[in-house]
């Protein structure tokens, strides 16, 4: 499996309402360069079944590259799927981040692997 389809593995399963960070999108993927998460999404030729859209920084703030219309249509996006936001371009990553449950890390990462 490519880095690339790691990534977009993993992004669809992020829920409505939900956001991950490029971080632990790399953590779990077991890509070295969080930067290979934004070349990834940035070539997503499938925004609707893999809603990068719901891929944020590790501090909560929006990425300024954001492929599908930049900052405001992805601020614009999650807010229609009520992720909750503490300022202009920062996700309440209490409120809003997806807590990836045990067995679903444990399946990614063993298929990851391969």
């Amino acid at each position: 499996m490519t880095p690339f389809e790691k990534v977009y593995k993993l992004v669809s399963f992020v829920p409505k309402g939900k956001v991950l960070t490029y971080k632990k999108i790399a953590e779990i993927a077991g890509i070295k360069d969080v930067r290979v998460i934004g070349y990834a999404l940035n070539k997503n030729k499938h925004p609707k079944k893999v809603p990068c859209h719901r891929v944020i920084k590790a501090d909560g703030k929006l990425a300024e590259g954001y492929a599908f219309g930049g900052k405001r249509a992805q601020k614009k996006r999650l807010l229609n799927e009520e992720v909750q936001f503490l300022n202009v371009d920062t996700v309440n990553l209490k409120k809003s981040l997806f807590k990836i449950p045990l067995n679903l890390e444990i399946y990614l990462r063993v298929i990851f692997l391969r």
